[in-house]
């Protein structure tokens, strides 16, 4: 499996080698930090160490609560925050639409971005209900980097909480102004099980007792908290890298009559997605995978089931066109050869399904 290429970091970054130590040397000294005795005492200030070390990485000053991962820190955000409603973005993860159901769409434009006038009318609508807005930084399928540092305001404003998935831009692109941020230590190279809830003002959600200042419970997780750390402090140089990587497989992709999603719009540079006419995403990964390239058709979460993605319906994309759509995401680790290698594979399938259509 050595020459496999892997060209799915949205889904979740390969664990960065210097973070494999921090865990392992964490493992060696391993107690719990809230035990009285000199052991707990040590991991306690470990811990501590570790959240002074990522809201430093992160630029934030504000409480940072540790939780599972992304899904947790969405679940508290949203589920136990003071409002009286919730409004959503329609190209949010699914994580956010399961946990409310019933909130408040907020559609967005052609290129996958919300816009402030339709902010302000869906507020607007509310009354004097204070609402909870979910709009994420970076989206997950297409790399569309919403415009947070007009729309943050807009809630704030009208007395609404901002929240903010960052899971994908983390690390990569300075985090907004939001009231309430979630991480993912997974999707930049830390460890799986570990993630955060950034919180302005604890006022805003409510505690239900434990750990972490009583709005978790359960033994935080020394070893992937230290990961955690370790991951922010580590280099992001690559990403401006993988601006070139990403324009050069942009340029090649259209040349060879492959469709951007958001080809305009402002992109994340590690996370793209297009559309090949005449071959189903399903038929791609399967060709792909065959070639040793690990692509994927949207969402970890939903790609499994390869069903229409709702990022790409509320753009306007129709259910043949959304389904001929594979993502490429790119890690610290990925060259240019490696784009060599996937538009090489391209251009062959691509010629295949034209031929067919002929």
């Amino acid at each position: 499996m050595s020459d496999r290429l892997y060209l799915d970091h949205a889904a979740t970054t390969p664990v960065l080698p210097q973070v494999r130590q921090a865990m392992a040397d964490a493992l060696a000294r391993w107690a719990n930090p809230s035990s009285p005795h000199a052991e707990g005492r040590a991991a306690r200030a470990a811990l501590e160490d570790a959240r002074e070390r990522i809201k430093k990485a992160l630029g934030w000053e504000d409480d940072l609560i540790f939780t599972s991962g992304a899904t947790e820190a969405i679940g508290i955000a949203l589920g136990r925050s003071n409002a009286d409603a919730h409004i959503v973005s329609a190209v949010e993860h699914d994580a956010v639409h399961r946990t409310v159901p019933k909130a408040f769409f907020l559609p967005v434009q052609g290129d996958g971005t919300v816009s402030r006038d339709a902010l302000a009318g869906r507020l607007g609508a509310l009354g004097a209900a204070r609402p909870v807005v979910a709009i994420q930084s970076v989206n997950n399928e297409t790399g569309v980097i919403q415009p947070l540092d007009e729309l943050v305001p807009v809630v704030q404003r009208a007395g609404g909480i901002a929240f903010a998935d960052c899971s994908q831009s983390a690390g990569k692109m300075p985090l907004p102004e939001a009231d309430l941020i979630a991480l993912s230590a997974h999707k930049l190279g830390g460890p799986p099980g570990i993630g955060a809830l950034l919180v302005r003002d604890l006022r805003d959600i409510e505690p239900d007792g434990g750990q972490e200042k009583g709005y978790r419970g359960g033994t935080e997780n020394l070893p992937a908290i230290l990961g955690f750390a370790a991951a922010l402090e580590a280099s992001n140089a690559w990403v401006r890298r993988a601006e070139d990587l990403r324009a050069h497989l942009d340029g090649a992709l259209e040349a060879s009559g492959g469709i951007i999603a958001a080809r305009k719009t402002p992109r994340l540079a590690t996370i793209a997605t297009y559309r090949m006419p005449g071959m189903a995403s399903a038929a791609q990964l399967i060709q792909f995978d065959m070639a040793g390239i690990a692509v994927s058709a949207g969402s970890a979460c939903s790609s499994g089931t390869l069903k229409t993605s709702h990022v790409l319906a509320a753009m306007g994309w129709d259910e043949k066109e959304a389904g001929e759509v594979v993502r490429v995401s790119f890690g610290p680790d990925t060259t240019r050869a490696d784009v060599y290698r996937f538009v090489e594979q391209w251009q062959r399938l691509a010629k295949e399904a034209k031929a067919r259509a002929a």
